[in-house]
């Protein structure tokens, strides 16, 4: 099996444009946020001082459950920085910094470092940012953040392409993609028989090829495809093999991520479709005229549903294997009796840890085959088996 310049092609093109696409996106995190980490930002404005007044005082059991919920919301949110680990007593935290990259009158480039973790106000070229929430805000030299009437933040956001832990981390996979499939290609250059990791990594293509591409699109057209559901299947299974690693990387659970990846399967399922697939979507044969039109909006709907479940699906499953690990190492550490806690929680933790390894293939394996078959549809021909009628 040869893999074309093409196919290389592709895969350099699809990842340029998921890493864009995701930068602009930046960290999304959810309404709801940690009381204690609401109760720092909310003190910082002068606005809303007296609200961290009125946070009730939590016993020693509440406030562990209430670092253990913020750790576990920490791993699954991005960051601009990579923390390994924090020592809580000394206040410091180990790992490195991320660049920042903004474009607010101007391209604005310095290292996340400045913020020190959203505690204090960076200063750059005269302008003054805030890390807030995971989103970087423009604010004066105190740090003030103004809200609206929903308490959502007023300040003016600058267009953030940063590097976030995320992006570095689709960036490392992007490279290990590149490095695998040129090598294995360079390798069929001196014979049939792939050489070292390639004996690997070629029962993994034709896997995809024969199980996946050519079943759901046809033998005919399924060549052109391929590069796009290579890249996809490999793509999204290093990322959640690395998810599954102490570094504390959940990118497939993010949904900016999940978002751009079955985008790119909508768009090529739509541009790559025949006017059959079009022609059954606005004047579906063999039904009343009426009940044609009725259904063309269905038609159109039905469209937009399919990468819809692509990306809950991959979102949903891999961010509930993360909390579910993190909340069952939690357990040690909330426990009353850490003797008798600690093996039945490492033991659940290693026996769900041997099922998410499963599931980091699966998911990328479902998503992979669920593209190749709404691929098909677009471009498979009818009137072959109409004509057998």
């Amino acid at each position: 099996m040869v893999i074309s310049n093409k196919s290389v092609s592709l895969i350099v093109s699809v990842w340029m444009s998921l890493l864009a696409s995701a930068a602009i996106a930046n960290p999304t995190t959810d309404s709801t946020q940690v009381s204690t980490h609401e109760t720092h930002a909310v003190a910082n404005d002068s606005t809303h001082a007296n609200a961290a007044h009125e946070v009730k005082t939590l016993t020693p059991e509440e406030e562990k459950k209430e670092k253990v919920t913020a750790f576990i919301e920490h791993h699954l949110q991005d960051s601009h920085d990579f923390t390994f680990f924090s020592d809580e007593k000394e206040g410091k935290h180990y790992g490195f910094s991320l660049p920042v990259i903004l474009w607010d009158n101007g391209l604005q480039v310095f290292s996340s470092s400045k913020f020190h973790h959203g505690e204090t106000v960076a200063e750059v070229n005269g302008n003054f940012y805030k890390l807030y929430h995971g989103k970087i805000y423009k604010t004066d030299a105190a740090g003030t953040i103004t809200y609206d009437e929903h308490h959502h933040p007023t300040n003016q956001k600058p267009l953030d392409f940063s590097i976030t832990k995320n992006v570095l981390s689709m960036l490392v996979v992007s490279a290990m993609l590149l490095f695998m499939f040129i090598s294995l290609a360079n390798s069929y250059k001196k014979g049939p028989i792939p050489s070292g990791f390639g004996r690997i990594l070629e029962p993994l293509i034709l896997f995809i090829r024969d199980e996946v591409a050519i079943p759901n699109i046809g033998e005919k057209k399924y060549r052109k495809f391929m590069g796009f559901l290579l890249t996809v299947f490999f793509f999204i299974w290093l990322l959640n093999l690395l998810g599954m690693t102490p570094l504390g990387i959940n990118v497939t659970g993010n949904i900016a991520v999940t978002i751009c990846l079955a985008t790119f399967t909508y768009i090529i399922t739509q541009f790559s479709a025949n006017k059959e697939y079009w022609g059954h979507i606005f004047w579906m044969p063999g039904v009343p005229v009426l009940m044609k039109i009725a259904l063309i909006p269905v038609e159109l709907l039905g469209t937009l549903t399919k990468p819809f479940a692509l990306l809950v699906r991959l979102y949903a499953n891999i961010t509930a294997g993360h909390v579910v690990i993190m909340t069952l190492i939690s357990l040690i550490f909330v426990g009353k009796n850490l003797v008798s806690d600690m093996p039945i929680s490492l033991g659940l933790t290693l026996f769900i840890s041997v099922i998410e390894l499963l599931v980091a293939f699966l998911q990328a394996f479902i998503f992979t085959m669920l593209s190749s078959l709404f691929i098909g549809m677009a471009v498979q021909d009818h009137h072959h088996e109409e004509g057998h009628h």
